[in-house]
């Protein structure tokens, strides 16, 4: 089949148009966007260049074969976006340079089409001789347009020559889950209920009025705009609880060097103090939190735009390869990854994720994929059974903690073991398992630091295979540091993790990589730490294992999306999930099927115990 190579210019300003202040939908939607030419290349050919209007770019780009090709770029979430929405055109299927340059070298390593030119050696991105900035199309000289065509077919043979020495070796389940996370993007299927969010707005706006409203008397303010700015300051904020007679929690800022108000929700002194023992202080507190964030108006009001500017359709930008261990991040403003799900209220933005008409949509979430993996790497056998055997492991783990049968019917002994379960088997201690269970929502358990350290204890001891597994990591880190490998070693059980000088070598042939992994002292204490753009990163052997775990169950996620994607199309994941959308007279069908799918270990993982549990719903909130 064909491979085409494409490279879109596009009409940008120095203010207001362009990925400086826009996303990518965004830019790609405004009504001043335009293409000013593309370059195209098919397979190894020549690469053209061409110019036109709306019109004739139309009829030039019809002499391409696109339902037969695939389509490569460098940022096709951008190129390919372009083809999709403004010409109407659907390939059969994506490749990006970009993103395989994160999974081969890093999220840190930097994939610009310049960097990864220089690593290959295949040529030099040109620079831009033509000033494009506040261009558009017909603003250029011809001879000046023929210049900026020459830059872009420059890029085109650079995207294509990248292409064919990093495709050697990758691994081809990567590809296609390439193709698939731009298809979220480029070819949307999910849809969006405005009605639900605009009945969220109004529900907020109504809330806020009246948290608000509730204080005047007190604060002895003559509005609620008043009320709002004497809670929304940490510094005014202060000064009121002065004035009722509270002592202020303080913490210390590094980046200030001195004393500051301790008074962020997640900070330990306003925790303390939405429990005062005065209720008007927890009112105090509660109204604060109720009025303060803006967040959830600010992304309601983006999806709702999303929407309008789509016909209803929801394009869905994730990244791939986005976070170190290879799974995928939000992108362009739009974090999936964190919509509320545990608030009825706050599920709004789920709820108005819908299906299209006569589908329903399904939530395929991998269990405990984590925690499994954990005990299983380690060969933790006890633990491994009862995940096989269906038992409820966090109800076990609490029984031990409390030293009494805990069950489902005891929710916050149960929440205890659960959080024990999946935070403590990457080394946690006892300060931040805390603070762990002192934060959450909606359970929060306050233990003091005796309780803490004795229940990391009882994990430790419970679990030491798990212990062990963070001292080989310790050991693999010394090792990669102190001398060169030569031959791959093995890491945890069953042989399908191995490492070298270069990194941790995953199933599927990529790796986890720690950059210049090097031993820092600072005041007497030693920390080993690699290089990442923001700085030096420390690392150990519970992080080690930690790294691995994720890498390990975003693997297996990703073969049982794709395997789920044969029969009906993946539009969205999120973590360990796969989301789905199916005909609704298939929804038991189709239930059967991916519960089937993602019950299965991959070959690499004999003994893993996977297990699924699968919703379907008139919307994304319902499953």
């Amino acid at each position: 089949m064909p491979l085409i190579t494409v490279d879109f210019e596009t009409y940008y300003t120095d203010k207001g148009l362009g990925f400086k202040t826009q996303t990518t939908e965004e830019y790609i939607r405004d009504p001043a966007f335009e293409v000013i030419g593309v370059g195209i290349q098919v397979d190894d050919g020549e690469p053209e260049w061409f110019s036109g209007d709306h019109k004739q770019m139309r009829s030039f780009l019809k002499k391409f074969p696109w339902k037969q090709s695939m389509v490569l770029a460098h940022n096709t979430l951008f190129d390919g976006a372009i083809l999709s929405w403004i010409y109407g055109i659907k390939p059969m299927g994506w490749f990006d340079t970009l993103s395989m340059a994160r999974a081969l070298h890093g999220v840190d390593a930097g994939g610009s089409l310049a960097k990864l030119a220089q690593r290959y050696e295949v040529g030099v991105k040109g620079e831009e001789v033509v000033n494009a900035i506040n261009k558009r199309r017909i603003d250029f000289a011809p001879e000046d347009l023929e210049r900026y065509g020459e830059y872009c077919r420059n890029d085109v043979r650079l995207c294509y020559d990248l292409f064919m020495i990093m495709v050697n070796g990758f691994p081809n389940d990567e590809l296609r889950l390439i193709d698939m996370t731009l298809r979220m993007f480029t070819h949307p299927l999910l849809c969006l209920d405005e009605d639900t969010l605009n009945e969220r707005l109004d529900d907020l706006a109504k809330e806020r009025s009246e948290l608000l409203g509730s204080l005047m008397d007190k604060l002895k303010c003559e509005t609620e705009e008043e009320v709002r700015e004497k809670l929304s300051s940490n510094y005014k904020f202060a000064d009121v609880l002065k004035s009722f007679n509270i002592t202020v929690p303080m913490k210390f800022s590094e980046k200030q060097q001195k004393d500051i108000p301790a008074l962020a929700k997640k900070d330990e002194g306003f925790i303390a103090l939405t429990e005062h023992d005065d209720p008007f202080i927890q009112h105090l507190c509660s109204v604060r939190l109720g009025t303060k964030s803006t967040l959830e108006v600010k992304r309601i009001e983006r999806f709702i735009n999303i929407g309008r500017r789509n016909h209803g359709l929801l394009p869905v930008p994730l990244k791939y390869y986005g976070a170190h261990t290879g799974r995928w991040s939000g992108v362009d403003k739009v974090n999936f990854q964190n919509l509320p799900s545990r608030d009825k209220k706050k599920k709004a933005l789920k709820n108005a994720i819908v299906p299209p008409e006569g589908y329903v949509v399904g939530n395929s979430d991998s269990s405990q994929i984590e925690a499994r993996m954990t005990v299983w790497l380690a060969g933790q056998d006890d633990v491994v059974k009862q995940f096989a055997d269906g038992e409820d492991v966090y109800s076990l783990f609490a029984t031990d903690v409390y030293e009494r049968p805990v069950s489902k019917a005891d929710p916050v002994e149960r929440f205890v073991g659960k959080t024990c379960i999946l935070g403590l088997g990457y080394g946690t201690g006892g300060p931040k398992l805390r603070h762990t269970l002192a934060t959450s929502q909606p359970v929060s358990v306050q233990i003091d630091e005796d309780e803490a350290k004795r229940i990391v204890g009882v994990y430790r001891d419970k679990n030491h295979k798990v212990v062990d597994l963070w001292g080989e990591a310790d050991q693999m880190l010394e090792t990669m540091m102190s001398e060169k490998i030569n031959k791959p070693l093995s890491f945890g059980l069953h042989g399908c993790v191995t490492y070298d000088s270069d990194g941790i070598i995953l199933p599927n042939g990529l790796r986890i990589r720690y950059p210049n992994l090097r031993r820092e002292w600072e005041d007497g204490k030693s920390r080993i730490v690699y290089d990442s753009r923001k700085g030096p990163v420390s690392i150990w052997g519970g992080g080690v294992v930690e790294n691995v775990v994720q890498a390990l169950a975003r693997i297996v996620v990703g073969e049982q999306m794709l395997q789920i994607n044969e029969h009906y199309p993946v539009v969205l994941t999120v973590h360990d999930a796969a989301v789905v959308v199916v005909p609704a007279d298939e929804q038991e069908q189709a239930g059967n099927l991916i519960t089937g799918l993602m019950s299965q270990a991959p070959a690499w993982a004999v003994g893993l115990p996977v297990a699924c549990e699968c919703k379907f719903g008139g919307s994304y909130g319902d499953c």
